[in-house]
């Protein structure tokens, strides 16, 4: 990773955030003053048992779920001081999600689902973009083909196409071997690091899987809502993704 995508401050930073989330049992706290910072160019596992408020930190990150205390900030932007309209377009300019759960609209190609994210922000050319961004993963007969007639693994690379096709600086991915057998998560999981390793993506990455989390360079570890462990470690070698693919 070269130093230049490291300079200019963090692109995630999160200070003492707080979230409280109401339930018929009263109130639950999910995050308990989690404070943060994450480099441009990062590659970060979060992990934890379930129930620990990992996939609701991801959700605050991408504007999802706001805090009830406490501040978040996305490159240089401050999420609290912006209105849904916004939310949308920073996480349209900067910011990729890829879910357990692939997401795609069923009634769409796989070309249609990549290209939709840049025809909502005006892209003219986001059908060859769309093409090209299914290519680099793998899929480029694949274009024509809806969800139904994808394997999962092929519906969650078309999920990362287009979690990448605006060329986002943060890319969150929840779990998103959860739903996969052992040999296609690899295959997935390669994708991502791929993606990251030619464009320098920061990558935020939600696993159960030691494995996968040793890929990182980063590893936290939330426990009941805090942050129990935030270490830096070598990170395992990354499979070469062509050769999967």
């Amino acid at each position: 990773m070269t130093s230049s995508l490291r300079s200019g401050g963090p692109l995630v930073v999160l200070e003492n955030v707080n979230l409280t989330l109401g339930s018929a049992a009263g109130p639950v706290n999910i995050l308990r003053g989690v404070s943060l910072e994450i480099a441009a160019g990062e590659t970060v596992s979060l992990i934890g048992p379930s129930g620990s408020g990992k996939s609701t930190m991801m959700m605050v990150m991408g504007g999802l779920e706001r805090p009830n205390v406490g501040r978040v900030r996305i490159a240089g932007n401050d999420l609290g001081a912006l209105d849904e309209n916004a939310l949308s377009r920073l996480r349209r300019d900067h910011i990729g999600i890829v879910f357990q759960a692939f997401h795609l609209i069923p009634t769409m190609t796989a070309q249609e689902n990549v290209a939709l994210p840049l025809e909502l922000g005006g892209r003219r050319d986001a059908f060859e973009a769309a093409a090209r961004g299914l290519v680099a993963v793998g899929l480029g007969h694949r274009l024509t083909h809806y969800p139904e007639q994808l394997s999962g693994g092929e519906q969650q690379r078309v999920a990362i196409a287009r979690a990448f096709i605006a060329g986002p600086r943060l890319l969150l991915a929840d779990e998103p071997t959860g739903n996969l057998d052992a040999a296609t998560g690899c295959l997935v999981i390669d994708c991502l690091f791929e993606h990251h390793a030619r464009h320098g993506t920061t990558l935020l990455l939600i696993t159960h899987d030691p494995s996968i989390a040793d890929r990182c360079e980063r590893q936290i570890y939330l426990l009941d809502g805090r942050i129990a462990e935030d270490r830096r470690i070598a990170p395992s070698p990354v499979g070469a993704v062509s050769r999967a693919l």
